[in-house]
Order: C-alpha cells, then structure tokens, then sequence
C-alpha cells in the first residue's frame, strides 16, 4: 500500500491539538483521518511529525498516511480538501518511499512565535499573536536568544515527550519585527521538549520588558530548572513554520 506525504497547514484555534483526543474534542489530526476515511471507506491511521498543542498554529506540518489510491495524488488532495474543514488545508500530497516517518526522519523543525507589541488590542490578531503592551527591547531579547543556539539542556524550558533526555541542539534563535509592533521570534532546532518554545519566549519577554537582565536569563537557562523558567507564552502566538529532512522524499 503506498505511503503518502503530505504537507498541512490550519489555523489550530478551535483544535484540541494535533493529537487525537477523546471522540468529542476535535484535533487536527482526527480531522485529516475523518475525511480520509470519508473518501477510501475505512479507518486510516495519520501520523504527524509534530504533536502541537491546543490553540497552536501550523503552516508547514507534515504527515503520512498508508492507502490504496488508484487515481493521481492531485485528486486525493482535491477530495483531502473538500472534506476537511476551511480551517485545515493540505498544501501538497505526494507519494513518497515506504519507510519514512514524519517524526523520526526530520533533521531540522523550525517554529515562529508572534508577540503583538503596542498598547492597544488589535482585535484581528487576538488569536493569532500574544499581545504584550508594556514596550519591549527586541535588542535585549536578541542577545538572550543567542545563548540558546547549540548543543545545551533545556531542562528549564521543557520536559521531554518520552524519556529524560532534555539535551537538544538549536541552530538559530533570533527576533525581528515585521510591521506595526509585531515581533517574530524564530526558533530552529533538532527537536524540541514539551512546550519548550512557548517557555522561552515568555522568558525572553521578561528580558525584553526589563524585567530580567540578559545575564539572569541566561543563569536561569543554565540551571536547568524548571521552576525557575518564566510563564509560558499563550498558545495561539505559535506556529510550527517548517520540518526538513536529510533527503529527497
């Protein structure tokens, strides 16, 4: 049965996350695998590369799924798109070689956080960027964040999906701001633990509002304690940007 591969992006606010959850809690993945078994007639299993979390955003994830299709891919996605809801889109659909896995084959997961900057609410971004109205040193931020890129422990930030290994190695970690006080924080790395990104960024804020220095950040990091980590940024400011892998698909 051939294996497909498909990339996803959805607006994740009315989502219970990724994973699938309870019958009555609508997830992303439960959605992919609904309208899957509307069009083949019968149960297929989606697997994901990243479980993100309730509320959190996607424009690049990637899934697979094992069926026995016997028309182009390009008529698969079409149907893939007519029955999933306008909040969910599958942006490409190929087949690919049997033994990749989403997860276990990528070499790289890049993700962005959004912080609305200015003291008035902007009622269209309110699910989609934190909104933060005490000014923030994007200068600051930055020199915290370098602190973060290769090989360390990111026990402050995270706990681990499976297992203890809380080490991970992060390639880049930078800020900028695009326009009208929005500042993006993008984050690449091999991995990531359990709401690692959201866990930085809300530790960054406190550098960025002067609430921490750059050097307390990163003793902080360096403690590897979790209780000692900032409070995590909102859900709905996140988005799972892209995945990359070693090889051609």
């Amino acid at each position: 049965m051939p294996r497909y591969f498909a990339l996803v992006e959805y607006d994740g606010s009315s989502y219970h996350g990724f994973q699938r959850q309870r019958a009555e809690q609508p997830t992303i993945q439960g959605e992919i695998e609904r309208a899957l078994a509307c069009i083949v007639r019968r149960p297929v299993t989606v697997t994901g590369a990243g479980r993100t979390d309730s509320g959190v955003h996607a424009l690049g994830q990637v899934v697979s799924f094992d069926v026995d299709w016997q028309y182009r891919s390009l008529d698969l996605q079409r149907a893939l798109n007519a029955n999933l809801p306008h909040d969910i889109a599958i942006l490409q659909l190929e087949i690919t070689k049997p033994e990749f896995h989403p997860r276990f084959d990528a070499r790289c997961r890049v993700y962005q956080y959004h912080i609305y900057n200015q003291p008035i609410r902007s009622p269209i971004r309110r699910l989609r960027s934190w909104h933060v109205t005490r000014s923030l040193d994007m200068s600051l931020m930055n020199a915290a964040a370098q602190s973060l890129i290769g090989v360390h422990d990111f026990a402050t930030f995270g706990t681990p999906p499976q297992g203890d290994n809380t080490v991970r190695e992060v390639f880049a970690a930078h800020w900028r701001e695009q326009h009208d006080g929005l500042l993006i924080f993008e984050i690449a790395a091999n991995a990531f633990l359990y709401r690692m990104v959201r866990s930085i960024v809300g530790s960054l804020k406190l550098v960025g509002d002067g609430s921490w220095s750059v050097d307390e950040f990163v003793t902080v990091f360096r403690a590897c304690d979790r209780d000692r980590c900032g409070a995590a940024a909102p859900a709905h400011g996140l988005y799972l940007v892209s995945i990359e892998y070693n090889e051609n698909l």
